[in-house]
């Protein structure tokens, strides 16, 4: 950050890390607020599964993007995008430096960097692609994607066959040449720059060993907590079901399984803490794919001090240290 664009924080950090407890502490040392970036914890009633922070520490540190949609209710990434902005422009308003926590790197990266206009992949469009390949070789689908899109072509070897599929099933999709589409999301991406300067703190274990044992202990302190119950009340709506991004989330998709009677209990908790660990891996890959982050040790006694100072040493003006 510096001294000639106003200021905001993204902590950061894989699942279980520690996250909510140091942006409290933060909270409480500056003069800031918090900004959940959290695809779940925008869902009211799914409270326990998602870490939600409770009354007592909402009304000690209030988070904004929380319980803001229902559960049957989408909430995509240019929503959160949108929302986050706005709260940022509040924060700033009043005087105050923006803390955004939390898990969902999707959310992290359209609000950094833009929306990308690229389709999701089709399965039936990659079928067909893939059937051509088997009769004709990849060869001469690079050799139609190099009459399509010759700049395209140039980049990809013919013999990959990932990228030169990519490629032609973009074109399926849009009707448009993957370097048209390429150079509009450079543009889009530098419209869509912030104003802010960004301090990035990532916070994780200094042991994989020791996220894992995080993960188990919390999902079981979850169960503890009354998890199976709350997924219970939502299973027995009829307008939610696994279709749902709200049921998909780690934790809920699994019991709700059990509840369909897919699992037993003890295997649902066990694919719970597993995919929560698969979670927590790809959340790492990408944080160490970012640039110009200070890493703290959520182990460590002082990492809040380490924060503050990585805040202050980032060269923009915090505000009050309380």
């Amino acid at each position: 950050m510096n001294t000639h664009r106003p200021g905001v924080v993204f902590l950061l950090g894989p699942t279980a890390s520690g996250k909510t407890g140091l942006a409290i502490e933060l909270v409480e040392r500056l003069n800031a607020e918090i900004v959940s970036v959290d695809s779940a914890m925008v869902y009211r009633g799914m409270d326990i599964g998602t870490a939600k922070p409770d009354a007592e520490t909402l009304a000690r540190a209030p988070h904004a993007l929380i319980d803001i949609r229902d559960p049957a209710e989408p909430y995509s990434a240019a929503d959160f995008r949108a929302d986050a902005i706005a709260e940022i422009e509040r924060i700033h308003a009043a005087g105050r430096l923006p803390l955004l926590t939390g898990g969902t790197s999707l959310y992290f990266r359209a609000l950094e960097h833009g929306l990308s206009e690229m389709p999701s992949r089709d399965e039936a469009v990659r079928a067909h692609l893939n059937a051509e390949a088997e009769r004709h070789g990849w060869a001469q689908l690079h050799e139609r994607l190099a009459a399509i899109d010759a700049e395209t072509a140039q980049r990809i070897h013919p013999n990959d066959a990932q990228r030169i599929q990519r490629a032609l099933e973009i074109h399926t999709l849009t009707g448009l040449a993957p370097s048209v589409l390429h150079a509009r999301d450079k543009a889009r991406r530098n419209v869509a720059a912030l104003p802010w300067s960004i301090c990035k703190i990532a916070v994780a274990p200094a042991r994989r060993e020791t996220l894992h044992a995080r993960i188990a202990q919390r999902f079981e302190t979850m169960l503890a907590q009354g998890l199976y119950a709350e997924v219970e009340k939502l299973h027995a709506r009829p307008d939610l079901n696994l279709e749902l991004p709200s049921m998909r989330a780690v934790g809920y998709r699994q019991l709700w399984q059990v509840l369909d009677g897919q699992m037993t209990l003890d295997e649902g908790i066990t694919r719970a803490v597993f995919a929560s660990r698969q979670l927590a891996k790809r959340q790492l890959t990408w944080l160490r794919s970012l640039e110009r982050v200070a890493w703290l040790e959520s182990e460590e006694k002082n990492i809040t001090n380490q924060a503050l100072e990585a805040i202050r040493a980032a060269g923009q003006p915090v505000g009050p240290v309380l």
